[in-house]
């Protein structure tokens, strides 16, 4: 998204530096501290504004805000960073697997990736 875009469609895209640090750990009712962690855990990376300041997106903040209800829980802060990124790995593997399976319907093959589950191998039987 450029500089040039209205300024609605940038507070509409998800993936839009809107967010101080300060605003963020607002939003999120934690501190910036968490948030400078969840980012040496390579959980999120903020955007830098010209003056060097952290920007968070909205996508960013939903991701900060499950690794805080993992901490909340009692795990510790690279635990639940690791977490949410195997999470966020298994939803993108799924969804790939749910399209790979449109494409063999839609191609006539209903039965091809009926069997795939979890745990199975790219190309086995």
């Amino acid at each position: 998204m450029t500089a040039d875009a209205p300024l609605g469609d940038r507070l509409d895209d998800d993936d839009y530096p809107a967010y101080t640090m300060g605003r963020a750990a607002e939003m999120l009712g934690t501190t910036p501290g968490f948030l400078r962690a969840i980012g040496e855990a390579r959980l999120i990376t903020p955007l830098r504004s010209e003056g060097g300041h952290r920007r968070y997106s909205r996508y960013q903040l939903r991701v900060a805000a499950r690794a805080r209800e993992l901490v909340d829980q009692g795990t510790p802060v690279e635990a639940a960073c690791r977490i949410v990124i195997l999470e966020d790995q298994l939803e993108e593997a799924q969804r790939i697997n749910a399209e790979f399976r449109r494409a063999a319907e839609a191609a006539g093959r209903p039965d091809e990736g009926a069997g795939a589950g979890a745990g199975s191998r790219a190309g086995s039987p």
